[in-house]
């Protein structure tokens, strides 16, 4: 088996390809031991020293190093996601799930507008950031600010702020006038 690195937008962070499907759809992001134990392969990758977070997208494995230099760890981090491919161990082995749409908020009477937004993010920004080893997920809509959550590669990267609002801010405003600005959660 022969995986992939690519380097990210954020210096802390590695996307690996494994050459076959991770998640397939959506991506789940995990930042502790204790939020993985449903996730086996992200147990093992966050019991490496040095390794901050995991996130599973598509067909990669984002992961966000802390405090340490990727010489270091990345001979260990391929050898575990070899090893967890390699085996053909389940990838989630309990209820690990993407985030549901609980803690979203948003007027009801901008249903309408909420619906675009989630549309033109799923369409147009997820596969562009997943392309760098992120993803972002819609949060909230109040008083014609878009409220966004990054993950991933994207999550503390230093161009994210340049993607929200030279990128996302602008193709949204271009479709919908009434957005003033996008912001991070």
């Amino acid at each position: 088996m022969f995986i992939q690195t690519e380097a990210t937008p954020n210096p802390a962070t590695l996307k690996f390809l494994p050459g076959q499907t991770v998640l397939g759809e959506g991506a789940l992001e995990f930042h502790s031991l204790e939020n993985a134990t449903d996730a086996p392969l992200a147990q093992a990758l966050l019991s490496i020293s040095g390794v901050a977070s995991v996130m599973f997208g598509p067909d990669f494995v984002s992961v966000t190093k802390n405090g340490v230099e990727w010489p270091h760890i990345k001979p260990a981090v391929l050898g575990v996601i070899m090893e967890h491919f390699s085996s053909r161990a389940p990838l989630l082995t309990g209820e690990a799930r993407q985030p549901s749409a609980e803690g979203e908020f948003f007027d009801p009477a901008d249903a309408e507008t909420v619906a675009t937004i989630k549309e033109l993010i799923e369409s147009r920004v997820r596969p562009a950031v997943a392309g760098d080893g992120g993803d972002i997920v819609f949060r909230g809509f109040r008083d014609g600010v878009v409220y966004l959550k990054m993950k991933g590669a994207c999550s503390g990267c230093p161009s994210s702020t340049a993607t929200l609002k030279n990128g996302i801010e602008n193709l949204l405003r271009h479709f919908l006038p009434q957005i003033r600005s996008v912001e991070q959660i």
